[in-house]
């Protein structure tokens, strides 16, 4: 992390009497901020299905090893191929190692065994039942981020920025009724007003908008460009030091950030990073899986970091559709599986820790002998986040199935 701690609540003069349900250091950010403020729910789709074995390795399982041969990662501190330790089971893939700051204060955890009720390996099919909300029903229209946009209180026809996809189309989950915006990026979506340098008519960029769904999700598309050029939001620059990766996920995350600072209005945001379907050549510490998890962790690093205090108002939820097979297969990789990892990283993780349930690797705890089993529904995990971070009062109408109160899994501080 570029700015410590230490420096951050210096700079942000922050009180250091904290709020007992927070990380000690963000608990003592919130009580800075403005009362009132909105907060704000991200959620990040791993594309692809990701390993969450090699995301948060099990390492002190000695089935790990047992599976995987070639790709597991070695135990804290055992040379090259290491994890990063973070409890006497698991560990840290070292491409997240940037997020390590946030895991010891206490503002990111990570649940093992995450996934849908029945196992669904088809990407396609599995992405939808998380996207709808409803799994094994497919007749269902809309998305449950559009759903949750709905049941928010006050007018969301009049706040073009209350629900958005950083992304270039917009995703399974916003889709509906509820208006939602698609942007590839703010700086793609800028509208260059008279009097700027350069003038380009909202009816030009409406015809060259890259996605369909943007004109047609219902925002009221014309204020929403005045204000990204009004504000200025595509210049804005980084807060606190952070530095972002330059690929879609660090602009996508720069420019959420962005639209965080700008106070828009802005309480549901989806985006994504594909690529993390590892049939072949998966590598340990080295190879695609490590990249794309460097540029995991580099990116949310650098969004925390941007955030500061304000990420006591922000929880991000990173998912995936399904996990991938508990043995490595033929070809150096792993297939489709059941039960994936979700990190959740904000202001009020129960962080620091690992949350849920894990059975481990043992041959009688794996679904068909293959899976890390679904042990946590992945609608428990989205409904705490809507319910306990964004105040709605039941889930029910967000995920019809789950009941009007269903158990709270313990994830949040409130």
């Amino acid at each position: 992390m570029t700015l410590s701690r230490r420096s951050l609540l210096k700079s942000a003069g922050l009180s250091l009497l904290g709020l007992t349900t927070l990380p000690p250091f963000l608990a003592r950010a919130a009580e800075a901020l403005p009362s009132g403020r909105r907060k704000v729910l991200i959620t990040l789709f791993l594309r692809g299905g990701a390993d969450g074995l090699s995301l948060v390795p099990p390492v002190g399982d000695p089935d790990y090893y047992r599976l995987r041969p070639n790709l597991a990662l070695g135990a804290p501190g055992s040379g090259e191929h290491a994890a990063l330790r973070l409890d006497d089971t698991f560990g840290l893939h070292p491409g997240l190692a940037p997020l390590l700051p946030w895991w010891r204060d206490g503002a990111l955890a990570a649940l093992h065994a995450v996934g849908l009720p029945q196992p669904v390996r088809s990407h396609f099919d599995a992405q939808d039942f998380v996207e709808s909300g409803t799994p094994g029903v497919k007749s269902t229209r809309d998305g449950y981020l559009n759903r949750a946009a709905a049941a928010l209180p006050g007018d969301a026809s009049t706040n073009a920025f209350r629900a958005v996809a950083l992304q270039p189309t917009l995703p399974r989950a916003l889709a509906g009724d509820a208006p939602a915006l698609a942007l590839e990026s703010l700086e793609g979506f800028r509208l260059r007003a008279p009097g700027r340098t350069g003038t380009v008519s909202f009816d030009s960029l409406y015809a060259a908008a890259v996605d369909e769904a943007l004109r047609t999700t219902g925002v009221e598309t014309t204020s929403a460009l005045s204000l990204v050029a009004d504000k200025r939001l595509a210049e804005l620059p980084p807060n606190n030091g952070a530095t972002y990766p330059r690929s879609p996920l660090g602009r996508r995350l720069q420019d959420l950030a962005r639209l965080v600072h700008a106070d828009v209005g802005l309480q549901l945001a989806a985006t994504e990073a594909g690529g993390w379907d590892t049939h072949i050549l998966q590598g340990r510490e080295k190879g695609p899986f490590a990249q794309r998890a460097k540029d995991l962790g580099e990116s949310l690093a650098a969004f925390a970091t941007d955030l500061g205090p304000r990420l006591a108002d922000v929880l991000v939820v990173v998912l995936t559709e399904f996990g991938r097979t508990a043995r490595e297969n033929g070809n150096g990789g792993t297939d489709h599986g059941t039960g994936g990892v979700v990190l959740l990283l904000g202001g009020t993780v129960r962080g620091g820790r690992m949350l849920g349930t894990w059975k481990g690797l043992q041959q009688p705890n794996l679904l068909d002998g293959r899976d890390v089993p679904s042990l946590t529904d992945i609608r428990l995990v989205l409904a705490e986040a809507l319910v306990t971070h964004c105040g709605l009062a039941t889930s029910e109408p967000i995920f019809p199935g789950l009941g009007a109160r269903p158990t709270l899994l313990g994830l949040l501080g409130g």
